[in-house]
């Protein structure tokens, strides 16, 4: 079996993690340009994904964390380069021109370049130096999505630490439950 995955990675082909009988819990996809793509279809087994995407040269802390929850901690130090500096102001504005200032120094920021969203969650090696961490945290959505409830299966955060990581503390998260108006920002 080993072989087969490693024939499987070589030609770019996502790798199932198979835990036994089922559906698998998510899938690993290795890009032509060096990237991982990362689906998650169930909620389960982060230790397994965080050791497959070490064989994949990639030193990850995944968090799962149930309906309507989040981490209440800061959890690991912040990487230079990543505070992008924007003021309460400036994430709650509805200018055009402000968000675009606003995500041109998200888009610059080493976290941003190393995990990104996209087809899931895409993480560019090429972007975690040596003893980085790669830390992501997916939230589930306390309700699929449906017609009459626009949203996502789930959400997620990412970013690059040092190190240590403190466990998760668990605390209730309000905007869970924000929908919004189901129409995309402008620029998105």
């Amino acid at each position: 079996m080993g072989a087969a995955v490693a024939a499987a990675v070589a030609a770019g082909v996502a790798v199932p993690s198979l835990l036994g009988p089922g559906d698998p819990a998510y899938a690993l996809t290795k890009n032509g340009d060096g990237s991982i793509n990362l689906k998650i279809y169930e909620f389960r087994d982060p230790e397994r994904l965080e050791q497959e995407l070490m064989e994949w040269g990639v030193r990850a802390d995944i968090t799962y964390l149930p309906p309507g929850k989040r981490c209440g901690n800061l959890r690991a130090p912040v990487l230079e380069g990543d505070d992008v500096r924007a003021t309460k102001e400036e994430l709650l504005s509805d200018d055009p021109a402000t968000k675009a200032r606003v995500r041109e120094r998200l888009q610059r920021s080493p976290s941003y370049q190393a995990i990104r969203p996209k087809d899931g969650i895409t993480i560019y090696p090429r972007h975690i130096r040596p003893g980085q961490i790669a830390m992501i945290e997916v939230m589930e959505n306390p309700a699929p999505p449906s017609a009459g409830r626009p949203g996502v299966l789930w959400e997620f955060t990412g970013r690059l630490t040092t190190g240590p990581i403190a466990p998760c503390q668990v605390v209730d998260d309000p905007s869970a439950h924000d929908v919004g108006d189901a129409t995309p920002p402008p620029g998105s």
